[in-house]
């Protein structure tokens, strides 16, 4: 459905998307994250034709965006972040204004414009000025005018940004069952709302892509201890010697003092080994009674953390290495400017020296 080839966009000397390729399968809900910088507006505005790349190629349910650019973005429906409305119509003429820009035909328009305000909640204030309307309710209306004309792309920018609660369990609901019929391309910094709507992730940070996968894949992949929450009750403070028991613990932290007189510890292992059973086995003989235990989950928000943090690391390695690399080079040119004065102050003290001598003969 949606192909990006080795796209590349520069600014001048810097390079915001470098070298990127991912796919979109048809009916896929695909999460698209990164910090801000990363070339995340930059890869979505090439997406949906607002700009080209310098380089590479983006295909559009089998449209070449830069050779059939009608075609390719008539394939899409794009939902900007900041909502731009025109705030003195009504919902349905703003939804009728679209559809008219859409070229949607006379005779289905109507029709059309029904079936868009059933499906985005929007049939009981059709008649209301955009203005007066909430947040979410604006946020529906702009969806509505990107699903004008039955695309077959969906682009959502930022989506739920500034909702309420109540408003963003809406929005992703409304989401969701959009993905039924359409392929969805989801940018956003809620992370916990990619692990509930996307099927699969792409990562982007300093304009490349360091990951792509499902949300519980990343989630295990980056996982690197395990975790356990435990309460118990510890009557006789065997807990404090709880390692010498299990030796794979490779720590054991005391979190809090419970009313009922439990206490929370958080005990990490290696993330190949799993404790829970051991536990069971190992601290009724020790005295002390199991209230909870309860495996403490990597999240995407985790996963996205460990992933950025390891380019970054990367980048630092790199950016060492280029520095010993020109700190090398300038001590060798520096080295070899050194030896080349050298060599003409001999040079030139030998000169001195022929002179004085031919000066002494003719004496």
């Amino acid at each position: 459905m949606i192909e990006v080839k080795n796209i590349t966009k520069r600014y001048g000397k810097f390079t915001a998307v470098d070298d990127i390729s991912f796919d979109v399968k048809d009916g896929e809900i695909v999460g698209f994250l990164g910090p801000n910088g990363a070339g995340k507006s930059t890869t979505m505005n090439m997406i949906t034709g607002f700009i080209e790349p310098n380089e590479g190629s983006i295909i559009i349910n089998g449209y070449n965006m830069a050779k059939k650019p009608k075609k390719a973005k008539k394939q899409i429906g794009y939902m900007p972040e900041n909502i731009p409305l025109y705030q003195e119509l009504t919902v349905r003429e703003f939804v009728n204004y679209m559809a008219e820009l859409k070229l949607v035909s006379r005779k289905n328009r109507k029709e059309e414009i029904n079936k868009i305000l059933e499906k985005t909640g929007l049939t009981e204030v059709q008649k209301k000025l955009i203005k007066n309307l909430s947040r979410g309710y604006k946020q529906r209306v702009s969806m509505a005018g990107a699903l004008v004309g039955n695309p077959d792309v969906l682009i959502l920018d930022e989506p739920t940004v500034g909702l309420d609660p109540k408003q963003i369990t809406e929005i992703r609901k409304l989401i969701k069952e959009l993905g039924k019929e359409h392929t969805v391309i989801l940018s956003t910094h809620i992370l916990s709302e990619v692990s509930q709507i996307c099927e699969r992730v792409v990562i982007i940070n300093h304009g490349k892509i360091i990951a792509i996968d499902t949300p519980e894949n990343l989630e295990q992949k980056t996982q690197e201890k395990n975790s356990i929450l435990l309460t118990v009750e510890d009557k006789k403070q065997n807990m404090q010697h709880l390692k010498e028991q299990i030796p794979e613990i490779q720590s054991l932290k005391f979190v809090k003092d419970n009313e009922d007189g439990t206490k929370q510890y958080m005990i990490e292992s290696d993330a190949k080994v799993d404790l829970r059973k051991k536990l069971f086995e190992v601290l009724p003989k020790q005295d002390i009674t199991i209230f909870e235990l309860k495996k403490a989950e990597n999240t995407l928000e985790d996963a996205f953390i460990s992933l950025i943090d390891e380019t970054q690391k990367e980048e630092t390695k790199e950016g060492i290495k280029e520095n010993t690399k020109k700190e090398e080079k300038d001590s060798q040119k520096q080295k070899k400017h050194k030896e080349k004065e050298e060599s003409k102050k001999a040079k030139k003290e030998f000169n001195k020296q022929k002179e004085d001598k031919t000066k002494g003969g003719k004496k």
